[in-house]
């Protein structure tokens, strides 16, 4: 199921839509985090990051971002 979800969200953003909402980057940053892919996670961690304005919000994702790091 997070398979099919991602090819959605990965559609309507490559129309252009919802580039600059940030939910739509943390939607499909957490479905590539249940897919393990954690790279690509990482990367839409951070774009939602960038366009969230809301503290909650920001520390909602910070926490997804850092479960995604390298324990390294």
């Amino acid at each position: 199921m997070p398979e099919a979800g991602l090819t959605l969200i990965d559609a309507i953003l490559a129309r252009g839509d919802l580039t600059e909402y940030h939910l739509a980057h943390s939607a499909r940053a957490d479905l590539c985090r249940r897919l393990g892919r954690t790279a690509q996670a990482r990367g839409s961690y951070e774009r939602a990051l960038r366009l969230t304005r809301q503290e909650p919000e920001r520390r909602f994702l910070e926490r997804r971002l850092e479960s995604c790091r390298d324990p390294s």
